[in-house]
């Protein structure tokens, strides 16, 4: 991606226990971005939310539910961004109590690669 590319904003509604094979759903889609080689995914873990059960997930302190909303984000070219929707189509499909994916248009403003460190710098 350069500057000023338009590019797409892909964003995943789950919630932290939605699993797929043991697994978190959330997990899953972040490793399918990386194999898919899409510019790079963010997971945010919501403090508060429901959806369409309309039954409210909070994290208070005293409260010992861990289901708690989770957003997938991740960024990258149009083209990309829609056949990478395709792989994981299914795995969103197969989730139990349901989920929500939107899609908008951006533009980046700033894109710089980070450099791997090499196994001898500290």
């Amino acid at each position: 991606m350069d500057t000023n590319d338009n590019v797409k904003v892909l964003r995943v509604y789950t919630s932290s226990t939605d699993k797929l094979k043991h697994t978190p759903l959330y997990e899953m889609i972040v490793f399918a971005a990386r194999r898919n080689a899409m510019a790079g995914a963010t997971v945010h873990k919501g403090v508060m939310g429901f959806g369409g059960s309309s039954v409210v997930h909070s994290a208070k302190f005293w409260e010992t539910n861990d289901k708690l909303p989770m957003v997938v984000e991740i960024v990258d070219e149009g083209a990309k961004i829609d056949a990478f929707f395709e792989v994981i189509k299914p795995y969103l499909e197969s989730v139990r109590y349901g989920c929500l994916v939107t899609v908008e248009d951006a533009r980046v403003l700033l894109y710089k690669a980070g450099k791997k460190k090499s196994v001898f710098e500290l």
